[in-house]
């Protein structure tokens, strides 16, 4: 994908404040497998992020160990994403 195309993406969502109309849009742009992927991979995020163990979380959501290893280590690696989910869990 382009820089400028994701670029461009990112001002579109960052702009949108109404969840209603993020959803929209989200429902428009992904279908419906990629919209599922992406809430499990947020679950998982989540899950990692409240203190829940990897194993535990493979067997509550199902999947692989490789796949919570790499939400772990987006967690590590982008601390603007760890703060993001921090909030949503904390204010849970």
């Amino acid at each position: 994908m382009s820089k400028k195309a994701l670029n461009e993406l990112a001002v579109v969502l960052a702009d949108t404040h109404d969840p209603s109309a993020m959803r929209d849009l989200l429902e428009a742009l992904l279908t419906p497998r990629e919209r599922v992927r992406l809430a499990l991979r947020w679950r998982l995020v989540c899950l990692l992020t409240s203190g829940m163990h990897q194993r535990s979380i493979a067997r509550q959501l199902g999947i692989s160990l490789c796949n919570i290893t790499r939400g772990s280590r987006e967690l590590k690696r982008r601390p603007v994403f760890r703060q993001k989910v921090s909030q949503f869990v904390r204010d849970q």
